[in-house]
């Protein structure tokens, strides 16, 4: 199997079968194998499952944050060199927001484990991907909520089917974006604590763990690097794609992500309303949170943590990226910081930051590979 940006018909098949049916598989004529490990949610904060437990719910879904099966117990691919004992080094990657599909990242993982040889975990984000109700994405059981969100609203930009769930959640309560990610630094947590004491299927006690982080999922590395529960993260690299803005720099505004009123509302509570909520004082990813909503948030604290970490920092943004723009990166890191840690690239094709290596001939299929090659070497060397 190749390390390039390239996958033909019959391996893509059985991607996707396998990752269907959540299904061990391994690929002929490669050396990796693709396993699924299971997630039961174990370690809680009570401040946050208080919160979650006051939101209230959409039409389309009754449940509540806080019960939610699919979000407590799932499954997440384990992508490791075949016919290996347990490893000793480890790179979680992190996926963007509103994603339902590890499909864009089954390439990326591929090149990362063979360039690097070691074992990398896709892990997802609280309500993301296989940790929401299949419900939530089918069109036929949603295009009711879709027309009256349309009508209520008198059909707001980028609305789509794929953005309602996200876009109609967060409306109704913008605290669920703050709730989820502190939900997920919790999952990663616990998922430290399991390797740590060997309860892991796949990886060794004391194991190695860096960051490939793209999107959303920079902002949930940056924290978390920065509150470093148990001391876990106090070595760990992180290579930024397409992420490490400010959140108030960012633009959510996209029918992949959310409809334009949704960010608006989500702006103007993240920089007023949020502000003034009392914060959980046992929980030290609230403040590193916090700090990177906007440049006046714990600026000192901040900016003092990433330049201690510049060594353990590197990244790539792109020239044409509105959703998480380098000036965003460079507010977050500080200016001088990002001029040492930060590559901006603009390729020679029209791309977009949901979809930053188009195919289907979108674009010249040999420069997008030429582009998938020159960012997933760099961030191979970094994290290798």
């Amino acid at each position: 199997m190749k390390t390039d940006f390239e996958m033909s018909k019959e391996t893509h098949y059985i991607f996707k079968k396998n990752f269907e049916g959540q299904s061990n598989f391994y690929i002929e004529n490669s050396n990796m194998e693709i396993q699924f490990a299971t997630f039961r949610q174990q370690k809680q904060n009570l401040f946050i499952t208080r919160m979650q437990q006051a939101l209230p719910s959409p039409d389309f879904c009754y449940t509540s944050d806080a019960t939610m099966s699919e979000n407590q117990s799932f499954q997440y691919p384990v992508f490791r060199l075949k016919d290996t004992d347990k490893s000793n080094k480890c790179i979680i990657l992190l996926h963007g927001l509103n994603e339902r599909s590890w499909e864009k990242y089954w390439q990326w993982a591929t090149y990362l484990v063979q360039a690097t040889g070691k074992t990398v975990i896709l892990f997802p984000i609280a309500f993301h991907m296989n940790r929401t109700p299949q419900q939530w994405y089918n069109p036929r059981t949603i295009l009711q909520w879709l027309q009256k969100r349309k009508h209520i609203l008198n059909n707001p930009e980028n609305l789509t089917f794929a953005n309602l769930a996200m876009s109609d959640r967060l409306t109704m309560t913008p605290l669920r974006f703050y709730t989820s990610g502190c939900e997920t630094a919790y999952n990663i947590w616990q998922l430290m604590d399991e390797i740590d004491k060997g309860e892991h299927p796949y990886l060794k006690p004391n194991t190695d763990v860096d960051f490939f982080a793209y999107s959303i999922g920079a902002y949930l590395a940056q924290a978390l690097l920065m509150s470093n529960p148990d001391g876990y993260f106090t070595n760990s690299r992180l290579f930024m794609f397409c992420g490490g803005s400010l959140f108030d720099q960012m633009n959510g505004n996209s029918k992949y992500i959310m409809d334009k009123q949704t960010f608006d509302k989500m702006l103007m509570f993240y920089n007023n309303d949020f502000l003034a909520l009392e914060g959980d004082k046992n929980n030290t990813f609230d403040r590193s949170f916090r700090a990177m909503i906007n440049a006046n948030i714990d600026n000192d604290y901040r900016t003092e943590f990433f330049s201690s970490a510049t060594h353990r920092i590197h990244g790539i943004a792109l020239t044409k990226d509105i959703v998480m723009p380098i000036s965003g990166i460079k507010k977050a890191l500080g200016e001088k910081v990002a001029e040492n840690c930060i590559e901006e690239m603009d390729f020679p094709f029209d791309y977009t930051h949901e979809h930053p290596f188009p195919q289907n001939n979108q674009a010249n299929p040999e420069l997008v590979a030429q582009m998938f090659q020159r960012v997933f070497s760099t961030a191979s060397n970094f994290l290798a």
